[in-house]
């Protein structure tokens, strides 16, 4: 592993270590790849340190480039505004690159201990999240649990919306605030299935 891969492995990023170097002030960030900026709250190889921010890594290619889409067109909110401004500073064609380099990382570790509920099988979830077939239903294993029930308890009170996918996530949702929790954790610590990508 070269040396900047290894200090951003470890949670450093090259920018403020380069700007702050008084022989590279001309230091141009455009010249990076543009994953990078993505790696400030996802981590560079997808393995988010902020359980404020998903894991990306292993994550379908489809579902992720939507989400970006989505977030372009204002049809998707996040609470401070971070995934908007950092979208439009992407240029059409670092989108492709970017969502390939977070697909094609390894996912992340799970985390926790399961607490076998039945919520995932009650809810139907697995229809849609573990079809491999469905190009466009994240894969929902090995996440961070306070993301997931974030996510869940959003389209639960209709906070994300705006969509086919927020409508049918607050049907399911609606009557079981209690199982989120729960089948957040469970998902956590379940390991991601290996799909094709």
């Amino acid at each position: 592993m070269d040396l900047r891969k290894a200090a951003l492995a470890l949670g450093l990023t090259a920018t403020p270590v380069l700007a702050a170097t008084p022989a590279l002030a001309d230091f141009d960030a455009e010249s990076y790849p543009p994953y990078e900026r993505c790696a400030l709250c996802h981590g560079l190889f997808g393995v988010s340190a902020n359980p404020r921010f998903p894991h990306l890594g292993g994550q379908k290619p489809a579902y992720l480039a939507a989400q970006i889409r989505a977030f372009l067109d204002g049809a998707r909110h996040n609470d401070g505004g971070q995934m908007v401004a950092i979208v439009t500073e992407l240029a059409a064609a670092d989108i492709p690159v970017a969502v390939a380099w977070f697909a094609s990382q390894d996912p992340p570790p799970p985390t926790g201990q399961i607490a076998a509920t039945t919520a995932y099988a009650d809810l139907g979830c697995a229809a849609c999240h573990d079809d491999p077939a469905d190009p466009l239903a994240p894969h929902l294993t090995a996440q961070h649990p306070e993301y997931l029930a974030k996510q869940m308890e959003d389209f639960r009170t209709g906070r994300r919306a705006g969509s086919d996918i927020a409508d049918m996530h607050r049907a399911l949702l609606t009557d079981h605030a209690a199982a989120i929790v729960p089948l957040a954790t469970d998902l956590a610590a379940t390991p991601r299935p290996d799909f094709p990508q």
